[in-house]
């Protein structure tokens, strides 16, 4: 039990005997005694004293034991806050364990992340040096084609000096031959030897001239080559695609609940080559047929390519490429194409020649970014946000964005923010005709089927 609820029980019971007992009772009937004297009706009885005594330490025993309360009130609340204390410091050690977990792991990140920049970036100017080495070792080898053109130069001039003395000589043989006519024989032996003499160096003359001809074209070549292996200047290649770029609008309309519904697309393009063929290259959000929502069959659709509204700028078809159903295109025959005035894009043959590529986005903004192989997925490269360099414009990558290598070529078009499909193969996996009643060419069905096919893709390509 404990002490101070015992004590209480004690000074209560201890009370109440006090206060329960008949004192009056206890105490026998005395005599009536004569009037006592001052100083005896004052003087205390033993039975008195002792009650004060009591009740002297009652009351001492209630202030030890509020004390005792007060005291072991004030233990128990500091133990409390001992307790809270401690919780709190745990929690604290607890949430600084798991920071410092957490900083180590970002900082193991951090740390390879940077070795990975490292050997990026070895590799890269491992690239640039080899480069570099070929493009002097072709220098070298241009000035020694043209020394050696100098020396050939040199020899025909020496040979055309020839000849004219050799001319010289024929006339003054024939004015001679006119004159004595008596050595007649021997001068007409004397002028067959000259021609003969004179064929031989006409006729070294020709392989001069030929060889003269072979090395221009073999520097010509060769400058052709160099040109190839130098990057063209970001701001040149977009002010080409300025001028070069191709209006097209394309219009679908059907019947509705209430009236007609149409839908109208303004799109700006390229024309592209694979070499055989010339295309106008899109993607699908530009026109009007769209891969999000449920198809529905369209009953007209027109699309024409420039700003003449003639029969001459009709599209021929609209094309959805086996490669990617997202990148369209339209065929563009060769006279609309020379109607239309612009540059044809080639295809880049080597599009991993440049460790860089000019991106286009939508022709308000452009710049520089780099890109790598993916060999999870053939056919498309996966463009470094982080490294991009904007050089006009505030964008970020986005499907339809257009991308140029460095030597002015079409690399392809981003299905999305992160890849970019490269183009080579523009064989078509299905295609609508423009006309007044497409009805049955199922356009509904068909975006279904191809919206289906973009579900199945690896979720990075979607």
């Amino acid at each position: 039990m404990n002490r101070t609820l015992l004590l209480f029980i004690v000074d209560f019971l201890f009370l109440n005997l006090i206060a329960l007992t008949r004192w009056e009772r206890a105490e026998p009937a005395r005599p009536r005694e004569a009037p006592v004297n001052e100083i005896a009706a004052n003087a205390v009885s033993k039975d008195q004293d002792l009650v004060e005594t009591m009740r002297e330490s009652l009351a001492d025993e209630q202030l030890a034991r509020q004390a005792l309360e007060r005291k072991l009130a004030s233990s128990d609340s500091t133990l409390a806050l001992r307790e809270r204390t401690l919780g709190q410091l745990s929690a604290d050690s607890q949430k600084l364990t798991a920071q410092l977990v957490d900083a180590q792991r970002a900082k193991a990140d951090l740390a390879a992340r940077y070795e990975a920049q490292q050997q990026e970036s070895a590799l890269a100017r491992s690239q640039l040096e080899q480069l570099q080495k070929d493009l002097e070792d072709r220098r070298a080898e241009a000035e020694r084609q043209r020394l050696a053109l100098a020396a050939l130069e040199k020899q025909r001039m020496d040979a055309q000096a020839q000849i004219d003395r050799l001319s010289v000589a024929v006339q003054v043989g024939e004015h001679e031959k006119e004159l004595l006519s008596a050595k007649a024989a021997e001068l007409e032996l004397q002028v067959q030897a000259e021609r003969q003499e004179r064929a031989k160096v006409e006729q070294a003359t020709t392989q001069l001239a030929q060889g003269v001809g072979q090395l221009a074209e073999k520097s010509g070549e060769l400058t052709k080559e160099i040109r190839d292996y130098r990057p063209v200047p970001p701001n040149v290649l977009f002010d080409d695609f300025l001028r070069n770029r191709v209006g097209a609008s394309l219009s679908v309309s059907r019947k509705g609940l209430i009236g007609s519904i149409n839908r109208d697309k303004q799109a700006q393009t390229l024309l592209v080559s694979d070499g055989a063929q010339v295309y106008a290259l899109m993607e699908v959000e530009d026109t009007p047929f769209s891969l999000k929502e449920i198809g529905a069959d369209w009953e007209q659709f027109t699309a024409r390519l420039g700003t003449a509204a003639d029969a001459a700028s009709t599209a021929s078809k609209l094309e959805f490429l086996k490669a990617d159903p997202r990148v369209v295109v339209i065929p563009v025959p060769a006279a609309q194409v020379a109607a239309l005035g612009v540059k044809v894009y080639p295809i880049a043959t080597d599009p991993f020649r440049f460790p860089k590529a000019l991106l286009i986005s939508g022709g308000a903004g452009y710049g520089e970014l780099g890109f790598q192989l993916d060999p999870s997925h053939r056919g498309y490269v996966r463009v470094d946000n982080r490294l991009l360099k904007r050089l006009v414009g505030d964008f970020a990558p986005s499907r339809g964005d257009l991308v140029l290598s460095q030597a002015g070529e079409i690399l392809g078009i981003m299905v999305n923010g992160d890849y970019c499909l490269l183009l080579g193969d523009f064989g078509a996996q299905a295609s609508v005709v423009p006309g007044g009643a497409i009805t049955d060419q199922h356009t509904g069905a068909l975006i279904d089927s191809l919206s289906s096919q973009i579900q199945l893709m690896p979720q990075e390509l979607q």
